[in-house]
């Protein structure tokens, strides 16, 4: 059984930084790409980034490009985002999800196959 497990959401000040941890089972990372979304309420679940387990290669939507890295740890089967300079943006979901392919050619939610439940980040001025 495919699982995705996020933490590390939390509470942090504008301008700080936070990381999130994606703990992956039931799958090989070499057959997945796996990317982070958010969702603030009411808004669109949004694409923030994806790895490549075929090539390694990183991709960032703009609004967090410069400020954000997704990194992986094979060992632990877990993928990590890592966010500074967080802008006030308030309350957001952030989930962690997988499709079957090693290379990331799409940020759009609905073809991830798999999804974690969620942990939420909330920046506060």
């Amino acid at each position: 059984e495919v699982q995705l497990v996020e933490s590390g959401g939390g509470l942090v000040q504008a301008g700080g930084s936070l990381r999130l941890s994606c703990h992956a089972s039931g799958f090989s990372f070499d057959d997945y790409a796996i990317s982070w979304f958010r969702q603030a309420p009411g808004k669109e679940r949004e694409g923030v980034s994806c790895l490549s387990t075929g090539d390694g290669r990183t991709y960032y939507a703009d609004s967090v490009k410069g400020r954000f890295t997704i990194s992986v740890d094979i060992a632990k089967n877990t993928v990590y985002l890592q966010m500074s300079s967080l802008k006030l943006e308030g309350t957001t979901v952030y989930y962690c999800a997988a499709i079957s392919d090693s290379y990331c050619y799409t940020l759009t939610a609905d073809e991830y196959e798999y999804w974690g439940q969620g942990t939420q980040v909330t920046v506060s001025s």
